[in-house]
């Protein structure tokens, strides 16, 4: 291997965008980071593979060419948002609860929710002997058969809203992911994807402390997989 044309005889040499790697005759490019935001169906599992054989998110992400994955998960029957990128740095910050990532959900559930249960939800469940974190919650319609609210929570424990709702005595029948930070799905139908634009990524990065100085590359979408 050689760098900048020496040869390279040490483990752990760092290397950046600027330097010229060659191995075996060949040159080393780095991979342009890719950023796709996927508005995910429901029946739809957040993996790119299933030993099941269930329908996975991977037929409705471009051809980038390039691999990408998604930041953290939604179960199978919530639908949403989805941020899917190879950026390893930005998707960990994302996906950590110590960065207070906002995630807003639409959320139906069964019966009705009284005030004391609202509390409940806002200042934290116990789930697997853990209080949830503080969560928001924004009434949009109730009635004896179902209420109607959004949810923000920073944290993504497994199934968290859903279980955080049955501990106060209401199930879920419909959940949909509608925001992650500053990004949204307006305009979006259900099963399409998009790339994030340079301003989305860079507010994304800001976020979670990461400085934005470079424009992302542009992967060029290919067909769709299916």
């Amino acid at each position: 291997m050689t760098v900048n044309g020496e040869i390279v005889t040490t483990m752990g040499v760092k290397v950046d965008d600027s330097d010229e790697v060659v191995v075996d005759g060949n040159p080393i490019r780095p991979q342009p980071m890719a950023y796709v935001l996927l508005n995910k169906p429901t029946g739809v599992v957040t993996t790119l593979y299933d030993p099941q054989r269930r329908p996975t998110i991977v037929r409705y992400l471009p051809d980038l060419g390039i691999a990408i994955k998604p930041v953290g998960r939604l179960d199978q029957d919530t639908e949403g948002l989805l941020i899917c990128t190879n950026d390893g740095e930005l998707a960990a910050r994302l996906a950590h609860p110590r960065y207070n990532v906002d995630k807003v959900y639409q959320v139906t559930v069964l019966g009705l929710l009284e005030d004391e249960d609202i509390h409940k939800l806002e200042t934290g469940i116990f789930i697997e002997g853990k209080r949830t974190a503080p969560a928001k919650v924004s009434l949009s319609h109730r009635s004896p058969e179902a209420t109607s609210f959004r949810m923000t929570i920073h944290e993504g424990r497994n199934r968290q809203i859903r279980r955080m709702c049955e501990a106060v005595g209401h199930p879920v029948k419909v959940l949909r992911r509608i925001k992650i930070g500053p990004v949204t799905g307006r305009g979006m139908r259900t099963g399409e994807a998009r790339m994030l634009t340079q301003e989305e990524i860079s507010k994304l990065k800001q976020l979670v402390g990461l400085v934005d100085s470079v424009p992302a590359p542009r992967p060029k979408p290919g067909r769709r997989r299916g």
